[in-house]
């Protein structure tokens, strides 16, 4: 006889694992598949170590500029690259272990396996076609294996993967995806990276600063092009001036192989091509949703380019199916997952006043040098919506933390409606921006005015001063400049 669940979660990424914590704290008997390691991609190969690996970098960046500081040391710092790598994979291990302490400590059931939905309700768990990987710790001791196991809701958050252009696979060799950028076999001396998302500039960041003679190919007009148009424009100079190429309006048409170096052929809007030659290429052309060989088909749940359709609450058109992270579609960030996760558990536990997911409240940040962050509309899309808008700026340059940090190239732009106060969107670039862009969600997510920021009394000195002082600038009360 089948085991049987209220919630089963497909996937132990950071939606999956969050969803089933939040699962067992309203009291429902909760069990997570999972086919090859806990925490998914993203703290196995993603978001974790590359932040581990940028700290690196971002280490041996200040090492390298120690007399603008007015500091001397005696020889170059280098890079050792596989203690570097060491470290981002302990790093990753680490909370690999620690994801396997809270099912335990939350009581859900870890099936160890791969999952197919064969009917609403009910889940067949197979043995998994990928083999447990490092850094995953031993499996922890509250395991189930293969066999039917059945729930009232299925939750599925499968993750998604990286996308691949037809004749431009990655080979593992002279291609790379994330995964073999993350743990390279050699350090290579000149490297193409295709894409200049989040995923393709971090990388492109991390081996520029560790010495590789690095070339970014974008297809779009700018670069990182879900971000404002004027914060990358910023954040392109920065980048070539620590020695970046950067080809934009530019596609890799094709590309040769030879026994250890690619040559793309790189055709720009006027039609001319380009050859480079580097010694490896990184693939970064996006992702796609984890959807195959789930039964999502034979149940009748609709898909869209590679991605889960869903409503606010993860419902998808089949009652008792759900969906959260990048499976159901971008942003495909793991603080969407998270919270979708947490939105989709008690809106089945019945909890009232739960509120849809409001992707336009979602912050994404770039952790490259410069860092990128932003919250809601650019100032295109705010124009493109026929918003009447107030638009503030500040310059990194006229903050004086941002200068004694030795890091004054920023901005901060805001963008507000005119008529209502609302504040549609914040966008950032320069240091540690990441972790300023949350004053902006909250605001947002408050429905704060211009008015409440204004009289908002930020600490002095921070480079946080510069988001009051846009929204200032936006009112034509900017104080510093």
């Amino acid at each position: 006889m089948a085991e049987n669940y209220d919630v089963i979660i497909i996937g132990s990424g950071p939606g999956g694992y969050v969803a089933a914590v939040r699962a067992t704290q309203l009291g429902l008997k909760t069990a997570i598949v999972e086919r090859e390691h806990l925490g998914g991609i993203c703290l196995n190969w993603g978001c974790i170590p590359t932040k581990a690996l940028l700290r690196s970098a971002e280490i041996l960046d200040h090492s390298n500029h120690l007399k603008d500081y007015g500091l001397v040391l005696e020889g170059k710092v280098s890079a050792d690259v596989k203690a570097v790598v060491a470290r981002s994979r302990g790093v990753s291990a680490r909370l690999n272990g620690g994801v396997g302490f809270l099912m335990k400590k939350n009581k859900v059931d870890v099936i160890w396996g791969e999952a197919k939905i064969t009917k609403p309700g009910e889940i067949v768990v197979g043995k998994s076609s990928k083999p447990v990987v490092e850094p995953q710790n031993p499996v922890p001791k509250n395991v189930k294996g293969e066999g039917t196991y059945t729930a009232k809701h299925i939750i599925v958050a499968t993750g998604a993967r990286p996308r691949a252009l037809p004749g431009i696979e990655p080979d593992g060799k002279l291609i790379w995806t994330y995964f073999e950028a993350l743990k390279p076999d050699v350090l290579p001396k000149s490297l193409i990276v295709m894409g200049s998302g989040a995923i393709g500039i971090e990388f492109a960041s991390f081996y520029r600063s560790i010495g590789v003679d690095v070339t970014v190919v974008e297809v779009m007009p700018t670069i990182m092009p879900v971000e404002d148009a004027e914060v990358t424009a910023i954040a392109r100079k920065q980048l070539e001036k620590r020695g970046l190429k950067i080809f934009t309006s530019a596609k890799v048409a094709k590309v040769e192989k030879s026994a250890n170096s690619v040559t793309a052929h790189v055709e720009t809007s006027d039609g001319k091509v380009q050859q480079i030659t580097a010694d490896r290429m990184i693939s970064a052309v996006g992702v796609q949703g984890n959807i195959e060989n789930l039964g999502l088909e034979a149940v009748g749940v609709k898909t869209d380019r590679s991605c889960i359709i869903i409503d606010g609450y993860g419902k998808t058109n089949v009652a008792g199916i759900y969906a959260i992270g990048d499976v159901a579609g971008p942003p495909m960030l793991a603080h969407k997952a998270e919270h979708e996760g947490v939105v989709c558990v008690e809106k089945i536990a019945g909890l009232p006043n739960v509120h849809a997911t409001d992707k336009n409240k979602v912050p994404g940040c770039t952790y490259c040098n410069p860092q990128v962050a932003s919250v809601g509309l650019t100032e295109a899309k705010a124009k493109e919506q026929g918003r009447d808008i107030r638009v503030g700026r500040f310059s990194f340059a006229a903050n004086g933390k941002a200068i004694a940090l030795g890091e004054d190239q920023g901005l901060c732009k805001v963008i507000f409606d005119k008529k209502t106060g609302e504040l549609l969107g914040a966008h950032m670039v320069g240091a540690e921006v990441t972790e300023l862009i949350q004053g902006f969600v909250v605001a947002m997510n408050l429905e704060t005015t211009e008015e409440e920021l204004m009289h908002t009394i930020f600490p002095h000195p921070t480079v946080s001063e510069t988001m009051k002082e846009a929204v200032l600038d936006a009112y034509g009360r900017v104080l510093n400049a």
